[in-house]
């Protein structure tokens, strides 16, 4: 069970005072978790940071999906390049839903935001920061706060963990915050993305449907 503290941080506020001391854009490989909650996330970071969204999610299911939403992805990335005269970065990796499975196991009846959701949170933004680690990005970060569903407490938590055990920086945020949410949705219409209806795994889809007792 993920337990939260009850004297919440404003993360928003903590990225904003990173930012505004900033005379040269850093270089930033952020995580996507979909093209969707991406779109709010980039156009935010965008003034502040050179872009590179890496599509690090092994635990959605199945393979099609995967395929579909990381196309939308790419697709989103190109179309606002080429509108906005932008120059976002997009690093592809591997497929692998066996790795969301083992860090699973004795997670599968675990709610949405249980312990199963921390450990994905986890698995996906270390490989997020490993990887920015080994390539030379000055900094990483998630666009996981941006969902309502998402725990942002939780999520910067795990993020300043492991920004502290490998050495590398982090940025903080709650992307939802200001209409953030409301904003992506009003993107995503723009751009006409393939919005999901579950968060990626099937064991949460089962959940939310009520048929996993």
């Amino acid at each position: 069970m993920i337990v939260v503290e009850i004297n919440k941080i404003n993360y928003q506020n903590k990225l904003l005072e990173l930012v505004r001391d900033f005379k040269d854009k850093p270089t930033l490989l952020l995580h996507s978790c979909c093209g969707p909650c991406s779109t709010q996330v980039i156009d935010f970071l965008k003034d502040y940071f050179i872009i590179t969204v890496y599509y690090f999610n092994p635990n959605i299911e199945p393979q099609e999906e995967y395929l579909k939403r990381k196309n939308e992805q790419i697709r989103f990335i190109k179309e606002l390049n080429e509108k906005n005269n932008y120059f976002v970065k997009f690093l592809d990796c591997d497929y692998d839903n066996n790795i969301f499975k083992e860090i699973s196991l004795g997670l599968e009846k675990e709610p949405e935001g249980g312990a199963r959701c921390g450990k994905c949170f986890y698995l996906r933004m270390y490989e997020t920061a490993l990887k920015a680690k080994d390539e030379g990005y000055e900094y990483f970060g998630t666009t996981l706060t941006v969902s309502p569903h998402k725990n942002s407490q939780v999520i910067n938590k795990i993020g300043e963990t492991i920004a502290n055990n490998l050495g590398i920086k982090y940025i903080y945020g709650d992307f939802k915050k200001n209409d953030g949410y409301k904003k992506s949705i009003e993107f995503s219409k723009t751009y006409n993305l393939y919005r999901q209806d579950y968060c990626g795994c099937l064991f949460g889809k089962e959940t939310r449907n009520g048929s996993n007792k």
